[in-house]
């Protein structure tokens, strides 16, 4: 009941239960013409006027039920005196739904009732319908308002909930939707600079090496060439230096292999387990490919975390030689990779297998997947490993 917490419709209901309550004790006091009647109109009129005062009624279940109590002995005391004190059972109807846990309203509810039409008896008033049905209709108007209303405020609250709920989530699926926007289009000028100005330096520093080598001794175009290869090679590493500030942060504090390692934590409590291993000698690889092997492996992971149902996964990165091979393999459901049909990009966000397949195949590799329905699945990527200065800068 504190008016702090009220809404205009509320405290405009507050309002009309105040003067209802004024009036019908001013009419019992009127009507009495007892001495006895008046005062106990009076000290009724003083217990109600002191909850909604009392900072204690407000704040405390307890105090507010103690309150009730001495009000309705007062009230009862008047019914004693006056049957004009009857009238004065609607308002607290009103008071005990409101106050009191719908197990305890509903029968104080009764027993006001009952004690009204007690009441009215008691002061040799004819019997008639009206004596019985006055009291209980007006408390089933009661119960039916406040039980109402008290509906219709649960809803409310569940659909303001429901309400704030869609508009965070929408804030974090738009957060999400530009966090992805972003590291995509890292990955994509992280591509077309390896792809176009950094090849093509690579490509002017070759040339001007052959240019260098077939120069006459002495020739005063060597420093030019010398000067014009040294600035290709100085924006050629600017090039790898761009290259990898564009590249995912999951590998800029680290390795392929660690980020590889990293990911074998996010499968969650009731995910796989999941191990990882290196086998062979690790070499440094170009930016692409560990772009292309760790998205592989990611999407991979997801796939056998969402939809293989397996207890146990694993992730090898393989240096053979002239290659690097990443296998992801787990013991799940499986399936037949033949029946598969999706586009490049599958419908929870993640790359489909034709998607990894383009990644893989863009950098001259190759993507197998061998799985059956109960015998688990295995993803493998192999890439050649790219041979010459041109592939090992870049």
């Amino acid at each position: 009941m504190d008016p702090r917490h009220l809404t205009p419709a509320l405290r405009a209901l507050r309002l009309c239960l105040h003067l209802l309550m004024a009036g019908l004790l001013v009419l019992a006091a009127l009507r009495s013409h007892t001495t006895a009647g008046v005062a106990a109109s009076v000290v009724t009129g003083v217990v109600y006027a002191a909850g909604s005062f009392l900072p204690a009624v407000r704040e405390s279940q307890r105090a507010a039920a103690v309150w009730l109590g001495t009000l309705c002995l007062a009230w009862l005391v008047l019914l004693w005196v006056t049957p004009e004190g009857l009238w004065i059972a609607f308002p607290l109807y009103f008071l005990q739904l409101h106050l009191l846990p719908v197990r305890w309203s509903l029968p104080a509810v009764g027993l006001t009732a009952g004690a009204a039409i007690l009441s009215y008896v008691r002061h040799g008033a004819a019997l008639n319908p009206g004596v019985f049905i006055g009291p209980l209709l007006g408390a089933a108007v009661a119960v039916a308002t406040v039980l109402g209303y008290q509906a219709l405020y649960r809803e409310s609250e569940r659909r303001r909930r429901m309400v704030e709920e869609l508009i965070a989530t929408r804030a974090e699926l738009a957060a999400a939707e530009r966090h992805a926007g972003t590291l995509a289009e890292r990955e994509r000028l992280a591509r077309e600079i390896h792809d176009t100005l950094a090849q093509g330096l690579s490509s002017i520093q070759l040339l001007l090496r052959a240019a260098e080598r077939a120069l006459p001794e002495g020739s005063p175009a060597a420093g030019h060439i010398e000067a014009a290869r040294r600035a290709a090679q100085d924006n050629l590493a600017e090039a790898r230096r761009f290259v990898r500030a564009l590249a995912p942060p999951d590998l800029e504090h680290g390795s392929l292999a660690g980020a590889l390692e990293r990911l074998c934590g996010t499968a969650g409590p009731d995910g796989p387990r999941v191990r990882f291993s290196v086998s062979g000698t690790p070499v440094e690889l170009p930016t692409p490919y560990e772009v292309a092997l760790l998205r592989i492996a990611q999407s991979a992971l997801a796939n056998t975390v969402r939809h293989a149902s397996a207890s146990r996964a694993g992730i090898t990165l393989s240096f053979m030689g002239g290659s690097v091979t990443l296998d992801v393999v787990d013991d799940g459901k499986g399936f037949d990779p033949g029946a598969v049909v999706r586009p490049s990009s599958s419908a929870d966000g993640g790359f489909g297998l034709p998607a990894m397949r383009s990644r893989a195949e863009s950098l001259g590799g190759s993507f197998t997947v061998e799985s059956a329905p109960g015998q688990g699945t295995a993803v493998a990527v192999s890439l050649p490993l790219p041979t010459g200065p041109t592939g090992a800068d870049v």
